[in-house]
């Protein structure tokens, strides 16, 4: 079976399968290989939690009318936007210079209970020093890179599956 002939509820449904074997790798890491992720990486786990959801939920509802498909892949591409600013921002942080790193910061935690959430994210979107850490590779690529990789393809994923004539 061509995936890429498959009805949007299959091509929906693979994207949820994807995040949801991202998301598991990412959790299998934290909890057995005890790499913690830093804010920025959690952010990247929330938005692959929502694309994921909306793959979900456009999977179940399986749109028939163009209108419908393409309200999904409206959602699926800002979810998926929102992970490459996030993961984006992260790939820049692990490039900067040594001594342009920020600081870190205080744990996410502290900041969700000291901070109004528009501050949090104001304050983790600039980055700390441990979001600058490179703690896992694979081919050469950090765990942000592969994740902007992840949350690019995605995006076409969801817009071939949304939009493509039928």
């Amino acid at each position: 079976m061509n995936p890429f002939k498959a009805s949007f509820r299959i091509q929906f449904l693979l994207g949820f399968l994807a995040c949801a074997g991202l998301l598991a790798y990412a959790f299998y890491l934290q909890l057995y290989q005890h790499l913690e992720p830093c804010p920025l990486c959690i952010f990247q786990r929330v938005a692959f939690a929502a694309l994921g959801l909306v793959f979900l939920l456009g999977a179940l509802h399986g749109p028939k009318k163009a209108g419908g498909r393409r309200g999904y892949g409206v959602l699926a591409l800002l979810a998926s936007l929102a992970g490459i600013a996030v993961a984006g921002n992260h790939v820049r942080l692990q490039h900067l210079p040594p001594d342009q790193v920020p600081a870190c910061g205080p744990g996410l935690n502290y900041m969700l209970d000291a901070m109004p959430i528009t501050g949090v994210i104001k304050k983790v979107m600039t980055g700390s020093g441990e979001c600058a850490n490179v703690d896992w590779t694979f081919l050469g690529l950090s765990m942000p890179a592969w994740s902007l990789v992840c949350f690019v393809v995605l995006a076409l994923w969801a817009a071939y599956a949304a939009f493509r004539g039928r």
